[in-house]
């Protein structure tokens, strides 16, 4: 039986970004799955006191005009929030729900294997790399 060659080192290097590049990313956008829930929660309680402020200003009446709009707001962010809670917190609420502190730990190994195999300035440009992708998603999405 005849013995593969050895891929060349400027090959295995693209193999091993390739899969590092994919860890990455699928685990990167899992705990973004989680995080960004809490994120929306904290820019969403913003907006509703800002709604609120502006709806009590006797000038501008925006309270009548708004209908329902902010008791329907303020259950979608309670609604959330209670959806939110049991996959970043334990049962308990004090600590990290185990499989969120895997994800959040397996993102720090392969943040390091990045800089092992492929150096630091690698890992920022990956990092950078995802976001852009992130954003872009974002620009591009059409309505849901």
């Amino acid at each position: 039986m005849r013995k593969t060659p050895m891929t060349s080192i400027t090959e295995k290097r693209r193999l091993i970004k390739r899969y590092l590049i994919w860890c990455f990313k699928t685990t990167r956008e899992e705990i973004d799955r989680i995080d960004r829930k809490f994120t929306q929660l904290e820019v969403d309680r913003f907006l509703l006191e800002e709604l609120e402020s502006l709806g009590k200003r006797g000038k501008h009446q925006l309270a009548d005009a708004f209908g329902g709009k902010l008791d329907e707001f303020r259950v979608y962010i309670k609604n959330k929030e209670t959806s939110a809670l049991p996959e970043r917190l334990d049962k308990d609420k004090k600590g990290d729900n185990p499989d969120y502190l895997y994800l959040k730990s397996r993102l720090s190994a392969i943040e390091k294997a990045i800089t092992k195999f492929l150096g630091p300035q690698e890992l920022r440009q990956i990092e950078n790399f995802y976001q852009q992708e992130m954003i872009r998603r974002i620009l591009e999405a059409r309505e849901h």
